[in-house]
């Protein structure tokens, strides 16, 4: 028979204030088996674990029930302190009632009420429940990074520092990402290359990184310290390996009007190219959609001037099988579409340009050398207008995103900044809902636009864009002065929102990882465990978790490093022993569990059965391969017989607690 004992935690004021924490343990002292009860202040203060230790001492205690917060926060510090009492981890339980009961509730009575059936359902399920044992598995010494741009770049830096292998998978042919198209950082105005580029030769030089760029993750199995990933290599038509990156080939291809995809489809680049001078790896790809050789089998110009011999027309997507320890998601951001904005013109004048189209107009490396010209007729703008919170913050049915997009109100002053800095004579107006400056220095260097720069900074939205002869007339409101304006413009910018990259949603997929409505990757724990997806050996880094400027995304790099280096210096692993097992006897071996496992963990076997008239029965059974299962449970549902079921969390088990909260 079991012997329970049950603390009810106050958390402070945050259970005590709306239940009544000692009639909750007063209540369920009074339950079969219940041997001891106690109520406390801070449960999982040492304290109060040193309660819990001498209780299970003193009682004899065979399982325990936690009445405290989430078991996100807690279970696994509660699970320690049964262990080092002699309890096995496993038998104990954890009755939410903080996030359940006292932060839904205002009424006193009713978050009691609750509480006490909450912790009657955790009670009956400790009486069924059996001590487990984790098992080992090794751990593989080498972490994947899946994005190349600065969260990837950093992530993998610290991850080699430390002496561990990582592998960089890049879709571009560079890596670099957003950071190599910028010109200038705030708040110091750096020069982002100058930052960038000597991180990007410290990836190519570092003996344990390696990069596959021009590449995609294909395929990813198993867990955590032993995922199996298939990397998908993209042809490039060119030999990385014999290339020298002299860019002969790209001066030679008679195919010029392939559009710049680096430069934002501002100018042209050839067939073949190197997206620009510090590509890393420096090596030419050739573009298949507009490669004459590969489209009709005539030119052949590259292949002729390569004086490495380089140039491969056959050359096919290759398939690289590789064992990760752990995976970084660092895959960045993107603008989003503003096909929908058509009230601004974006799509009407070519004098209608994101920020980061005006990135690229300024940059020196830009299609315009860096000077400042409008993209219609390469003459010098005298009124700029910028417009910010482009499909940001927006509510209801529009076709924007209902978040701040973040680094929009920062970029946006320095880009105004930067122009008046070098063109005086040109009037810069800058459009704004709100300016959010939260970061260290940001809200200094905002107001450096407004006093030392002279920027118009309107309270207002734009309404209209209009482009009339040669000129984009904007018409907008001033909240301020109540009034409405019409602003004769040379070009307008628009402060586009920003969105995950669109691999996110099929890489979620495939990682087996949680995403929010957003397509950003959802973190394990928002304050406690804000790197690690609820998955096990996922790490997330950089905008792919949510919108972030460059400073930040640095240091949730270096963060999330931190946490691939904890887990890859482990040799071994505990595994989770609450894991899927089949009653051989009622497995009919009809493949539904094996189906719907995203783990892979179950196979079939063919296996012996004595029948009672002594003959010898074959049949097809499922097994469950403990190392691999992660005990989602997805295969006790599917199972039409009721063979599978979930250690820790069987059926009978969870038909007991719904049986104890209904009666």
């Amino acid at each position: 028979m079991q012997r329970i004992g049950v603390f009810v935690c106050w958390c402070g004021s945050n259970i005590a204030a709306t239940v009544d924490v000692k009639k909750v343990a007063e209540t369920l002292g009074k339950e079969p088996c219940v041997v001891y009860y106690e109520n406390y202040q801070y449960m999982c203060s040492e304290e109060g674990q040193n309660k819990i230790i001498n209780a299970i001492h003193e009682h004899k205690l065979s399982g325990i029930v936690i009445c405290s917060c989430s078991p996100r926060m807690h279970e696994a510090t509660f699970r320690r302190t049964a262990q080092k009492a002699g309890l096995n981890p496993y038998m104990v339980e954890i009755a939410n009632i903080r996030e359940q009961c006292s932060w839904i509730h205002k009424d006193m009575a009713t978050a009691t009420e609750k509480a006490i059936i909450l912790g009657r359902a955790a009670i009956a399920k400790v009486h069924l429940n059996t001590p487990l044992q984790a098992g080992e598995s090794p751990v593989v010494k080498r972490a994947l990074v899946i994005g190349g741009g600065i969260a990837g770049i950093q992530t993998a830096l610290d991850i080699a520092d430390a002496g561990f292998e990582v592998d960089i998978v890049e879709k571009k042919p560079t890596i670099g990402g957003k950071m190599s198209q910028i010109d200038k950082t705030f708040p110091t105005l750096d020069c982002s290359a100058c930052i960038l580029t000597p991180k990007m030769v410290d990836v190519a030089q570092n003996e344990k990184i390696h990069i596959y760029s021009y590449s995609e993750v294909a395929a990813v199995k198993g867990f955590v310290g032993n995922f199996d990933v298939t990397i998908k290599r993209k042809a490039r038509y060119v030999k990385e390996e014999l290339c020298t990156g002299c860019g002969a080939c790209t001066e030679k291809c008679p195919q010029k009007k392939v559009p710049n995809d680096f430069n934002l489809g501002l100018d042209n680049k050839h067939a073949i190219y190197i997206p620009f001078a510090q590509a890393v790896p420096k090596v030419a790809t050739i573009d298949p959609d507009y490669c004459m050789m590969l489209k009709t089998g005539k030119c052949g110009v590259c292949s002729k001037v390569c004086a490495a011999g380089a140039i491969d027309y056959k050359q096919q997507d290759e398939l690289v099988q590789q064992q990760y320890g752990a995976i970084v998601v660092a895959t960045g951001y993107n603008p989003i579409d503003l096909k929908n904005y058509d009230e601004f013109a974006y799509s009407q004048s070519p004098d209608v340009v994101t920020s980061l189209e005006f990135e690229r107009l300024t940059n020196a490396a830009g299609p315009t050398g860096g000077v400042l010209l409008r993209p219609s007729d390469r003459q010098h703008p005298h009124t700029i207008v910028f417009v910010q919170c482009v499909g940001s913050r927006e509510s209801g049915e529009g076709c924007g995103k209902t978040y701040c997009s973040k680094i929009c109100c920062m970029y946006t002053a320095k880009h105004a900044m930067l122009t008046r800095e070098k063109y005086p004579d040109t009037e810069v107006y800058v459009f704004y809902i709100d300016v959010r400056t939260p970061g260290k220095n940001f809200d200094e260097f905002y107001r450096r636009a407004v006093e030392e720069y002279g920027v118009h900074y309107i309270k207002g939205m734009v309404g209209k864009v209009s482009p009339e002869n040669g000129k984009l007339m904007v018409q907008a409101s001033d909240l301020l002065d109540n009034k409405q304006l019409k602003i004769e413009a040379d070009l307008v910018v628009l402060a586009a929102a920003i969105e995950p990259d669109p691999s996110a949603r099929p890489l979620a997929t495939m990682l087996t990882t949680q995403m929010d409505t957003n397509d950003f990757f959802t973190e394990a724990h928002p304050k406690l465990r804000p790197v690690e997806s609820a998955t096990a050996g996922i790490f997330l880094s950089g905008c792919c978790q949510g919108p972030k400027d460059i400073p930040e995304t640095v240091s949730q790099a270096s963060a999330c490093a931190a946490k691939v280096i904890g887990l890859l210096a482990k040799d071994k692993l505990l595994g989770n022993p609450c894991v899927a097992e089949s009653n051989e006897l009622m497995c009919n071996g009809c493949s539904s569990c094996e189906k719907v496992c995203p783990y892979g963990a179950i196979s079939y076997v063919d296996k012996e059965f004595k029948m009672p008239n002594r003959t010898i029965a074959v049949r097809r059974v499922a097994n469950v391969n403990p190392a691999v299962c992660q005990g989602c449970g997805a295969c006790t549902v599917a199972c039409p017989s009721g063979a599978m079921d979930l250690k820790g969390f069987s059926n009978s088990q969870i038909m007991a607690e719904v049986d104890a909260i209904c009666k």
